[in-house]
């Protein structure tokens, strides 16, 4: 079914019909038609994920899967219809979107600093598991051993909306960056050193929200002439920059990141196809926020809940202790440390496939980027 996006009371179909002289939809038709379908597509999956496992490391996967699928699609559309990307009033929407992707890339960083420090915490777990070994006798050195890791850990004194916060000193001034490893093929290679410049790292004073609002600025459905002056390549461009807005602020949601903020003004015409799923995670994600519980949280990416809860019910377990433990106190104890081997199972599985793909979308966005400008110029 041709997909048509109703405007003001018109469509696309309807704003082109005085260009189109055949039954047959175009090549372009097809091509764009087809993209919003995989997209709306994508998100309704994403959407028929449970409350439970929404922002979960296997969920936020799936999200970067579908930015990195949907990039490709995007980047050859524009590949395909090059003769009209060099012509007004296309130029400028394009450059205008590889500008606004630029902005992502210091949200790429400082998840990758995020993740680093769900790292730290999960070697402060995998030290409570070596003390507290199922082989051994649990003595009151060993769970000494296991408390001091556990006080390490303090995930629920990191308030990550403070510049000054425990999560900002210990991995905001890292100076990590993606774009170390970028190597032009191009022998000039002045624009992989402005990429170098704008993204090398997250300063102090960096802030994610002003990150992701400068990311949303400006960020407006097409008027009803540039969709007819671009045949309808303008929405594709819309979608796709509304797909990294989305993206971006699902990672600051649920990863630890300096001045963390989710009250982002993001809305999407309910008309189109794909509006309703992310429009709905959009909510979902922020009620999630509002929970007293998350309130202040450093992310609320579920295996971080997990790794809070385990450290709670070990502390809570610490202080009703007497030793030599007696049987009961001993098989409780061995039940605690079997939910840490399970949440460090998790992490173990989930982080470093993450971070390969944070990686990936901070190179796709370079890469397009420049290929975008040379297609332009």
């Amino acid at each position: 079914m041709r997909f048509a996006t109703r405007y003001k009371g018109s469509s696309i179909v309807n704003l082109r019909a005085t260009q189109v002289h055949s039954m047959e939809y175009s090549s372009i038709d097809k091509e764009l038609n087809l993209f919003q379908k995989h997209v709306s597509d994508r998100f309704n999956e994403l959407s028929s994920i449970s409350n439970d496992n929404l922002l979960s490391l296997s969920w936020v996967s799936k999200l970067l899967d579908t930015f990195l699928c949907c990039q490709e699609e995007f980047k050859m559309i524009l590949h395909n219809n090059r003769s009209m990307v060099c012509k007004p009033p296309l130029d400028r929407l394009v450059n205008d979107f590889y500008e606004r992707s630029v902005k992502a890339l210091d949200v790429c960083n400082a998840i990758r600093d995020g993740v680093e420090q769900i790292r730290q915490w999960e070697k402060s777990l995998e030290i409570v598991l070596c003390a507290l070994d199922h082989k051994r006798i649990i003595g009151e050195g060993q769970f000494r051993r296991a408390k001091k890791a556990l006080v390490d850990l303090e995930i629920g004194k990191i308030d990550a909306s403070s510049k000054d916060s425990n999560n900002v000193s210990s991995f905001g001034n890292r100076n990590r960056s993606f774009g170390r490893n970028i190597v032009s093929k191009d022998k000039d290679s002045s624009q992989v050193g402005h990429f170098r410049s704008l993204s090398w790292s997250v300063s102090r004073n960096w802030s994610a929200a002003k990150q992701l609002q400068a990311l949303g600025t400006n960020l407006c459905f097409p008027k009803s002439n540039e969709l007819v002056a671009t045949n309808g390549l303008a929405l594709a461009i819309y979608t796709m920059s509304s797909i990294l807005l989305f993206t971006m602020w699902s990672l600051v949601a649920a990863i630890p990141c300096q001045e963390r903020g989710l009250h982002l003004n993001f809305s999407v015409p309910r008309q189109l196809p794909w509006a309703s799923p992310m429009m709905s995670l959009h909510e979902r994600i922020l009620e999630k926020s509002k929970k007293r519980e998350r309130k202040n949280c450093c992310g609320l990416l579920k295996e971080i809940q997990e790794i809070e809860k385990c450290a709670r019910g070990m502390n809570e377990l610490a202080d009703s202790l007497e030793f030599p433990l007696s049987e009961e106190k001993e098989e409780e104890v061995r039940v605690n440390v079997e939910d840490v081997v399970n949440v460090c199972e998790g992490l173990k599985d989930g982080l470093d496939p993450l971070e390969r793909q944070v990686r990936e979308v901070f190179h796709r966005i370079v890469r397009g980027r420049m290929e975008g400008l040379d297609s332009v110029s």
